[in-house]
């Protein structure tokens, strides 16, 4: 069965990194990510946290792929529990990116907003169950500072 939603998303966990030093001829997008990383972990800590981006969510409210569709943005922190085995609750900024609706009231927008959010937190279970988080755990291991991950640095560089 397809998904209702649509949600991608990369994630990069926060026990992994060891030092958030930004490079000086670091390009304004790259500071910019180093910065949200740091305060991430300012905020929520490194265990049991995950930064989110390189994000995406769309509702298709007609089950069409042009038409009345509601394209997201989201970048933030997700927290699961202490066993790492279900999504516990999100920090994350959320942006309507795209629409093919006409205009969408700021009521709806809020309403859709919180919509993501628990959208993301069920795929984030998903995510957990099929294995991906701990694969990605083990992909990441451990690195010494954020220029040692090259998936992070060419984001939006």
């Amino acid at each position: 069965m397809e998904p209702d939603v649509d949600i991608a998303f990369d994630c990069l966990p926060l026990r992994s990194v060891g030092r958030v030093d930004v490079p000086i001829d670091a390009s304004p997008a790259f500071r910019n990510r180093c910065e949200k990383l740091q305060q991430a972990i300012d905020v929520h800590g490194r265990e049991n946290a995950y930064l989110l981006f390189n994000t995406c969510c769309v509702y298709r409210l007609a089950n069409s792929a042009v038409d009345s569709m509601l394209r997201f943005s989201f970048d933030g922190t997700l927290l699961t529990d202490r066993s790492d085995a279900k999504a516990d609750r999100a920090d994350l900024k959320i942006e309507l990116i795209a629409e093919t609706c006409g205009g969408v009231p700021p009521v709806v927008l809020e309403w859709f907003r919180r919509a993501v959010e628990r959208a993301v937190l069920i795929e984030f279970d998903r995510f957990i169950s099929a294995g991906k988080l701990a694969e990605r755990v083990r992909q990441v291991g451990q690195v010494a500072s954020i220029g040692d991950l090259a998936d992070f640095a060419g984001m939006n560089v």
